[in-house]
């Protein structure tokens, strides 16, 4: 049974639909895990047994009836609590929140229920979903399932742990500074940013009720396979309801089968921030080996844009998204501070500040340099089918709670290197709208995973995945923590 746990969802929704397992049985299985393995892990903080085992039987006697819900017919998986659903709290890990049972369930919740979900919890996540740790005075402290004492990312870093360890079946997260990406990357798990606006946002709030979808942020999934991200996608993404009567998504499909089919850009590094040795060495190893097998690679393709220029763009709308964010109190300080700061003062709060109080004018100003800069990639992508680069400058590294971030280190080869820099690679692909696929392909000296993070053009996101799931059959996808196998 413990193959089970970590079967992907794809082989999962199979052995449902040919009743090689029920649904009952399998929610039973992650339960029974759940209770053994997540004491250790704390990954999936807010629970709905009763609920999903009342569904998970209303789901085997409809396949008994010969009823069809829908490709996840039947499913248990579990959310990022940051989603709305029904009943639950939905807490984005601040304390004033605590206990309250939402009266709404997300969008994209609501699509993966409609689809024949079982959702049964949801996991962990750090306060206000900033940080690339997992940890809120609510909640407590995710850790990661190939070393405890290390970080499984974040913020979506209870559903990378999750799945890793084999206590759910499909997750669904969010990202607006790779908090799909870099979860996934430390767990050796996949995970999707999809294209801005591709996934709805509506129901993925801080603040009740709030119906404007935030800058940058995405909603999407994690699974054990490319293929889960596919048929999660696909379940997840269209118009939302403002939308809906007008248009409709059309995501391309991506036909290639061959990976020698691709015509594939790969920056490694850059200096605007530092990365571990291990994890160009690996990304470097994964681009020798595919122009080996034919595939038309360049080291030096890039596209024309300033990284140090993306950065700035990326940091000032993030902050400018994340300002939106804060309670009355903060913007009252925050009014008081304003015209006192500096130029050059980029530190968290004082890049906060801004966030909250700069004028609209210089959003605007910004947002013309961001779609500028979505045309150059534009550009780029008529040369190139897929960037390859690193998701993050490290892999996992041990949890340090110490506040403000600002003042945190990660030390890299050796050499500490302040902790926010390494929002470099996430943010460059998320303040330009693209999609971009987290995908193991290693483990580091530490016996750590690597995550390779492959970017498409706009709405090209099957391109990426259809890549990731080549790539596995190559070079091999996720594999189980040793400790959790059992």
């Amino acid at each position: 049974m413990s193959d089970l746990a970590f079967k992907p969802a794809t082989e999962l929704c199979d052995d449902l639909a040919q009743r090689r397992v029920g649904s009952v049985e399998l929610l039973e299985h992650y339960l029974e895990r759940l209770n053994r393995y997540d004491g250790a892990l704390n990954a999936i903080v807010v629970r709905d047994d009763e609920r999903a085992r009342a569904r998970a039987a209303e789901a085997d006697a409809a396949r008994q009836r010969g009823e069809d819900w829908g490709p996840l017919h039947g499913l248990p998986m579990t959310v990022k609590e940051s989603y709305g659903i029904a009943g639950l709290p939905t807490t984005w890990g601040m304390e004033h929140l605590a206990g309250q049972p939402g009266p709404e369930t997300a969008v994209a919740v609501s699509r993966l229920q409609d689809a024949g979900a079982v959702v049964f919890g949801k996991s962990n996540v750090p306060v206000l979903l900033g940080d690339w740790q997992s940890y809120n005075p609510i909640y407590g402290q995710t850790n990661n399932p190939w070393d405890t004492g290390r970080s499984p990312g974040g913020s979506s870093g209870g559903s990378a742990a999750a799945l890793a360890a084999g206590l759910t079946g499909l997750e669904a997260g969010s990202d607006i500074g790779g908090s799909i990406r870099v979860p996934a990357s430390f767990c050796g798990v996949y995970g999707l940013k999809p294209t801005w606006g591709a996934v709805p946002l509506r129901g993925h709030s801080a603040l009740p009720g709030l119906v404007t979808p935030a800058d940058i942020s995405a909603v999407g999934p994690l699974g054990r396979s490319a293929g889960d991200l596919r048929l999660a996608l696909s379940i997840m993404a269209g118009p939302d309801g403002l939308q809906a009567d007008g248009w409709q998504l059309a995501l391309p499909p991506e036909p290639r089968d061959r990976l020698a089919d691709f015509k594939l850009a790969v920056w490694c590094d850059d200096a605007t921030v530092p990365l571990q040795a291990d994890v160009g060495a690996a990304i470097q190893a994964v681009a020798d080996r595919l122009s080996a097998l034919g595939a038309q690679v360049s080291d030096s393709a890039r596209p024309d844009i300033d990284p140090a220029e993306a950065y700035r763009l990326y940091v000032n709308l993030l902050y400018d998204v994340l300002g939106s964010r804060q309670p009355p109190e903060q913007l009252a300080r925050a009014a008081e501070r304003y015209p006192e700061l500096s130029d050059d003062d980029v530190g968290d709060d004082a890049m906060l500040t801004r966030g909250m109080m700069r004028p609209h004018r210089l959003w605007l100003a910004d947002n013309e340099a961001r779609n500028q800069m979505r045309w150059r990639w534009r550009a780029f992508f008529e040369d190139w089918d897929l960037l390859l680069c690193p998701v993050f400058g490290t892999t996992a590294y041990p949890h340090d709670h110490s506040e403000p971030q600002e003042d945190r280190r990660l030390t890299i080869d050796g050499e500490a290197h302040g902790y926010f820099e390494q929002i470099f690679w996430p943010g460059l692909i998320g303040v330009n709208y693209l999609p971009g696929v987290s995908a193991p392909i290693g483990r580091d000296g530490d016996g750590l995973p690597i995550g390779l993070q492959i970017v498409a053009p706009a709405y090209h996101d099957y391109r990426a995945i259809r890549f990731a799931e080549l790539l596995a059959e190559e070079f091999g996808g996720f594999v189980p923590p040793p400790s959790y196998a059992g």
